[in-house]
């Protein structure tokens, strides 16, 4: 399948489509609808996941938050690296990810909330909505082909992607040994401009995945690639929300 090219010379088009043809005879084809109840599916654990744990937060018990906030981050993280590795079992893992993503997003989210309730009330409605406001803008842009998923689109993306991880991976070693990175959270032109940039590339991620989807679907990929594809526009769209949280943050300390 296209969607899985890679240079290993084992790892061919038509090998992936014959896999995807034995897989499909046993348990059926993926679909677009398939994909997106399954993505609705998702965001439910992951609301009532949040919705605990700011619950928590609310409650006053703020340390079995932060208990259930790590569990959700190192949690989340050994579950995508095995539905990545292993896409056949996302019907399995995938709804474990929506949950304990959703515990970490209701913690972060609490603390947030919190932090600005003065100076920036209503910080998280309003990451919320320019998050599900930006998604459906990608959406639109992708469904009218306003924005393609060419193969040059796909390479800037992916590469922007990777550095942007490997610079987050870089700036957390330095403050484990007590070098400050202040630029990447201090409200200074440059901090935002990091931020405004990090969230494009996340927003644009939106569209890979729509395409990764529709292209699944088109080639008759089996029936757990509806999960597998809606645990991917998962990933983005909690990526997308905590840089939109991040950067709204920045902006309101600037008041």
């Amino acid at each position: 399948m296209a969607i899985f090219k890679s240079g290993n010379p084992t790892l061919t088009e038509k090998m992936f489509d014959k896999g995807s043809a034995i897989e499909a005879s046993n348990q059926g084809v993926m679909s677009v609808r398939g994909a997106i109840n399954k993505f609705g599916f998702l965001m439910i654990m992951l609301i009532a996941g949040a919705a605990f744990n700011w619950n928590l937060y609310a409650s006053f018990k703020q340390d079995t938050m932060n208990i259930l906030m790590m569990v959700g981050i190192f949690g989340g993280l050994i579950t995508a690296i095995a539905i990545t590795f292993k896409p056949n079992w996302a019907p399995f893992l995938a709804p474990l990810y929506g949950l304990l993503e959703g515990l970490f997003i209701g913690g972060i989210s609490a603390i947030f909330n919190a932090a600005f309730a003065t100076k920036y009330p209503g910080l998280v409605m309003q990451a919320v909505g320019l998050t599900f406001g930006v998604a459906l803008a990608m959406f639109l842009l992708y469904n009218f082909r306003i924005v393609r998923a060419t193969e040059k689109f796909k390479a800037v993306i992916i590469a922007s992607t990777v550095g942007i991880g490997i610079f987050y991976l870089i700036t957390m070693v330095l403050n484990l040994f007590g070098v400050n990175i202040s630029f990447m959270y201090d409200n200074s032109l440059l901090s935002i401009g990091i931020s405004l940039f990090v969230t494009a590339i996340a927003a644009l991620n939106l569209i890979m995945d729509f395409d990764m989807i529709e292209q699944g679907a088109e080639r008759g990929a089996p029936k757990f690639m509806e999960w597998y594809g809606a645990f991917g526009l998962l990933v983005t769209i909690v990526w997308l929300y905590i840089e939109m949280l991040k950067l709204l943050s920045k902006l309101g300390s600037r008041d």
